[in-house]
């Protein structure tokens, strides 16, 4: 059993204690009730509102700021800190008593498909980067592999054994499982091909990419049941965006299979593909592997105003994603009330802007639409508070006032 630096293990069980009361609390509650009526399509006091700083958090917690020195530890007191500053924001953040431990995967490759997609280059002190593809020729799709994975037993013992010594009983320690492997087909792609690249296989080698999305699917499919398999698998509808009743209800055996989880996906990497393409290259790969679960959320930054009665397409769709860029008029008139719409803000115009009028008037706006319909309101990808280190309060403030106008 590791022996954690004794100065560590008070600072951590100390965060641990409060985010504990936070969990526990009336309020976080409240919250969680919220998420849950707006993703069930019920009646609720207000929308729920919630923002993911990202990229800002080098900015709210840096390096230097953490006090813990064995690197474990400092991870956890980062994620700790984390839930304190949102609970500072004040929006609908939630989190729930427990510290989650993720199963460990072993794939048979050094690579998921055989390739390295995860060399970088042109990395900057601010994140960007981009990709070095490994596929650079016709031949080289050839090269993908469909990977097998297993469940690595031992190391997630590990792992739930230390954290079991480091939180004691100041924080119950819990097992979670999903698959190692997602329905993010695009994301997938890109790694491997590159973005000008794949646009123009989808232009001029179409069946190229038809045979790369055909061992991708395999491969998800192949994760997920493996991963269904173990019988390890737990619910993830405690989490803000997600939360939720039990989907599909309670397992009678209390076995958790894939059509009692939620899943997001999304169509980012084939934004300016047309509806058409983008039903044939992706959505018509990604919907069988959808169709697994029980409840989905689909979109993230893209404009999917073109796109809309593809999306509606997915048979287990619970949320749709309206980005700051896709049409709300639009989305509302094909949505109405049968879907949740999360309502995502211009994280650019919150951040940016000197003068708060604007960002109210925006959110007035789109609430007097949205009235009466099921809806989040959800600001993400903030990548710097830009010298504003309130605005993400102020925001989150402006938001509730006005959810609870238009309740």
């Amino acid at each position: 059993m590791p022996s954690f630096p004794s100065h560590d293990v008070t600072i951590v069980r100390e965060l641990a204690h409060r985010v504990m009361a936070l969990a526990t609390s009336d309020e976080y509650e409240a919250r969680r009730r919220r998420w849950r009526n707006a993703n069930e399509r019920r009646k609720s006091d207000r929308a729920p509102v919630w923002c993911r700083p990202a990229g800002a958090w080098k900015e709210l917690l840096p390096p230097e700021s953490l006090q813990c020195t064995d690197t474990l530890c400092r991870g956890v007191e980062y994620t700790l800190r984390q839930h304190l500053y949102k609970d500072w924001v004040g929006d609908d953040h939630i989190v729930e008593p427990w510290w989650d431990v993720a199963a460990v995967w072993k794939c048979d490759s050094p690579h998921p498909w055989g390739l390295p997609t995860g060399h970088l280059i042109g990395s900057t002190h601010l994140g960007g980067f981009r990709y070095d593809p490994p596929i650079k020729t016709e031949a080289d799709y050839e090269r993908i592999t469909v990977p097998t994975y297993t469940y690595n037993a031992a190391r997630t013992d590990d792992a739930l054994a230390k954290m079991h010594d480091l939180l004691a009983d100041v924080m119950p320690v819990r097992l979670v499982c999903q698959p190692p492997l997602g329905p993010h087909l695009s994301v997938y792609l890109d790694q491997l091909r590159g973005m000008a690249a794949m646009l123009d296989d989808l232009a001029f080698h179409p069946h190229l990419i038809h045979r790369a999305m055909a061992k991708l699917t395999e491969s998800v499919l192949r994760a997920q049941r493996v991963a269904e398999d173990t019988g390890l698998l737990t619910t993830n509808h405690h989490e803000p965006m997600f939360c939720s009743d039990p989907v599909n209800g309670a397992p009678p055996n209390g076995r958790i299979r894939l059509h009692h989880l939620w899943v997001a996906a999304n169509s980012q990497e084939f934004q300016m593909v047309s509806p058409r393409m983008q039903e044939e290259f992706l959505l018509n790969y990604q919907i069988p592997l959808l169709q697994q679960y029980g409840a989905v959320q689909y979109g993230c930054c893209e404009d999917l105003t073109q796109k809309i009665s593809i999306v509606l397409r997915i048979p287990n769709l619970r949320i749709f994603v309206c980005s700051a860029w896709t049409d709300l008029d639009r989305v509302l008139e094909a949505c109405g009330r049968r879907y949740t719409i999360m309502w995502r803000q211009h994280a650019a115009t919150v951040i940016l802007s000197d003068d708060l009028e604007p960002i109210r008037a925006h959110l007035d706006e789109g609430l007097r639409k949205l009235q009466g319909c099921h809806y989040q309101i959800v600001l993400r990808e903030i990548e710097t508070l830009a010298g504003h280190p309130q605005r993400l309060r102020e925001w989150a403030r402006l938001a509730i006032d006005l959810a609870e106008r238009y309740a």
